[in-house]
């Protein structure tokens, strides 16, 4: 499908032909609405949403059966009975639902304005400094249509690449962060059914293994109070580092005509947003990239230990979906090449190895002990040598294998012993925030 001017299309997710007055009326119409609505903040989201809406429109968004939505209940009732004895933590699941495509994007984009606006606002602040000093006086009101403007160049681009990652993405949790409503556990039984297609493997195996990684992920958020707060601020700071490459933008904007569609066709955003190349950044990447992997790394070692014995071909979804997560698919590579955010966990197995060390030497209420407390988790460099980590201080770890999930808080103050293994650490003891 052509690239969207804006994200605006006509009735079939079409850009207007240059050469039929009638269409052209229409979407002149449709941008003078755009630069004459209020914005409540650097991303124009509804535009995002009609954006996505449209292009899931023009590729098919298959609505979901009575017969999908209960294979989805009946998978996700399954799963959560073999995690039972594979994890300390209980249950996370409160909703069971099946999603199609469009309201995976319903439903997660309160998570996605939280991770996009700080990086959107960066763009808009960089496209009015584009205006000389000595013009913006004069500008006066017309300084707003600058946001404005970037607001709807950014909401489009950033529509499309949700609507992309929508036709992808398996679950509410599938890209490692806690994107749904808390306690939801959702399927998207479409792309389970072309992912398993791909896979060459039967569908009902496909989606149990969906739906114990879904039910995996709900049982450590659910129960974890603070590592919600941990894993989307490590993504915040690591946002708040992203520079903007100016030049980039003037050359995106120097190609604008309003009047000439085929012109906005042409905008793309990519390559506006660059990583600091700092001290700071680099710690910031690392503390983000640690905080996936230990997540990912946890629920595909629980995963596979639940499965193990019970799906004919659980090494083989177990591989792929490593290898899925650790490369990323397409649509996951536009979003990071359009807001500077690779949602990958690049030390998946590293951490996948840590977590099996720890199941052997300290048991499974031993091993997710350690989600008690920020302070307990490991440290990047306690990836070199998973057993070393493992069987360093066994005796308090037995002693925090009694700690109640179920009860909210955690341990009030930092393990004995605990502060001096950190001072140990060249890295000063940080731990992934």
């Amino acid at each position: 499908m052509p690239d969207i001017p804006f994200g605006f299309a006509l009735p079939g997710g079409q850009p207007p032909d240059p050469n039929d007055p009638a269409q052209m009326q229409q979407f002149m119409s449709q941008l003078q609405h755009l630069l004459s609505a209020p914005g409540s903040g650097p991303v124009n989201w509804d535009l995002a949403r009609q954006v996505a809406a449209s292009q899931l429109a023009a590729a098919g968004d298959p609505a979901v059966s009575p017969y999908e939505r209960n294979a989805v209940e009946e998978a996700l009732r399954i799963a959560d009975l073999w995690l039972e004895p594979a994890s300390a933590l209980p249950s996370g699941i409160r909703t069971v639902v099946a999603w199609n495509r469009n309201e995976w994007i319903f439903k997660t984009l309160d998570v996605w304005r939280k991770l996009c606006d700080p990086v959107a606002s960066r763009m808009v602040g960089a496209m009015g400094d584009l205006v000389p000093p000595e013009a913006r006086a004069q500008l006066g009101p017309m300084q707003s249509m600058v946001a404005t403007l970037g607001g709807a160049l950014f909401g489009g681009q950033l529509g499309q690449a949700l609507g992309s990652l929508a036709a992808e993405v398996l679950s509410a949790g599938d890209i490692g962060l806690p994107l749904g409503p808390a306690g939801t556990a959702a399927l998207i039984p479409a792309n389970i059914r072309s992912y398993g297609e791909g896979l060459e493997l039967p569908e009902d195996e496909v989606r149990l293994y969906v739906a114990l990684r879904e039910a995996a992920h709900q049982r450590l958020f659910e129960h974890v109070p603070w590592l919600r707060g941990h894993v989307l601020n490590a993504v915040e700071t690591y946002a708040a580092g992203i520079r903007v490459n100016r030049e980039a933008i003037e050359e995106a904007m120097g190609r604008v005509d309003p009047t000439d569609p085929e012109s906005m066709q042409a905008i793309a955003l990519e390559g506006i947003f660059t990583p600091e190349d700092s001290p700071t950044q680099k710690a910031s990447l690392a503390r983000l990239e640690t905080a996936l992997a230990l997540v990912e790394g946890w629920v595909c070692h629980v995963v596979d230990g639940a499965a193990a014995g019970r799906l004919p071909n659980v090494v083989a979804l177990g591989e792929a979906f490593r290898r899925r997560r650790a490369a990323g698919g397409p649509a996951e590579q536009t979003f990071a090449a359009l807001v500077g955010l690779e949602l990958r966990p690049r030390r998946l197995r590293e951490a996948a190895a840590l977590w099996a060390a720890l199941t052997e030497h300290r048991g499974i209420g031993g091993r997710d002990a350690l989600w008690g407390h920020p302070d307990l988790l490991p440290s990047d460099n306690d990836f070199a040598d998973p057993v070393a980590f493992a069987m360093a201080d066994v005796d308090l770890m037995t002693e925090l294998e009694n700690f109640d999930f179920t009860a909210p808080g955690g341990p009030e103050e930092k393990a004995p012993g605990e502060q001096d293994r950190r001072d140990d650490d060249p890295k000063g003891g940080d731990t992934p925030s």
